[in-house]
């Protein structure tokens, strides 16, 4: 039985593994670990993703059945967790509130009606692009947290593996060279060890690559979709309050 899976095709990466000398063994087990971290990050990263695009979806069928710009901020659940479009809606609305006249402010918050009185000047509403503008950029940041670990074990991952081959083959080479002469059957063994690093190195390496490129894809949407909600969202203050002179 255990020469049957000796002829399976991983049962010559086992053996390699375990005929490695204490460098290859040491980066195998470091690759391992990687391989560890990378399946965390995406499917950490790829929940969060989701959830966040979920969240998009129900903020824009809430937001756009709004009679005006403010009517979701005033009527929102406070205690409830904001993400990406929300947030940015969030934020910009919390300045714009502050930007009001005090008159005004206490019925236009009021009232739907009272907040057809609301003016702003073209100073004031640049001023809220850049406010949205900075939160999305914040936004980004935060959805881009754990990308870079996920980019370094793609390319970590087979560099370690090449230097594992290198040091056994200098290891084999030096046994060839404390004989003299060696049989390619004393030296195979020795070379197949020193491959294992860089195989196991692109067994991680390929799926990790696969899952980065995956991932930045749907983080592509959604900062795109930040995008188009930034320039819907100051659109619409520009049409409903804007409407006086700088």
């Amino acid at each position: 039985m255990f020469e049957s899976f000796l002829n399976l095709p991983l049962a010559g990466l086992v053996k390699g593994f375990l005929d490695s000398n204490a460098v290859g063994i040491l980066i195998v087990i470091i690759q391992l670990v990687l391989s560890v971290v990378a399946g965390a990050i995406f499917f950490g990263k790829l929940k969060e993703l989701n959830a966040v695009k979920r969240g998009n979806q129900r903020f824009m069928r809430e937001f756009q059945n709004g009679r005006d710009v403010l009517e979701y901020y005033l009527g929102r659940k406070a205690q409830r967790q904001s993400v990406s479009l929300e947030l940015m809606y969030v934020k910009t609305c919390e300045r714009m509130v502050k930007l009001i006249d005090p008159l005004t402010r206490g019925r236009a918050i009021k009232g739907a009606d009272a907040r057809e009185a609301v003016a702003l000047t073209g100073k004031e509403i640049a001023l809220l692009r850049g406010n949205c503008e900075h939160v999305a950029e914040d936004e980004e940041i935060r959805l881009d947290k754990g990308m870079t670990l996920l980019a370094f074990i793609v390319t970590t991952a087979p560099m370690l593996g090449l230097l594992g081959t290198v040091w056994g083959v200098l290891d084999a080479f030096d046994l060839m060279g404390g004989k003299g002469t060696v049989l390619l059957s004393e030296i195979a063994p020795a070379i197949s060890s020193a491959l294992v690093t860089t195989v196991v190195g692109l067994i991680v390496a390929i799926p990790s690559s696969g899952g980065y490129n995956w991932l930045s894809g749907k983080i592509r949407e959604i900062t795109s979709d930040m995008d188009g909600f930034l320039d819907e969202l100051l659109g619409r203050i520009a049409r409903e309050y804007q409407g006086r002179d700088d």
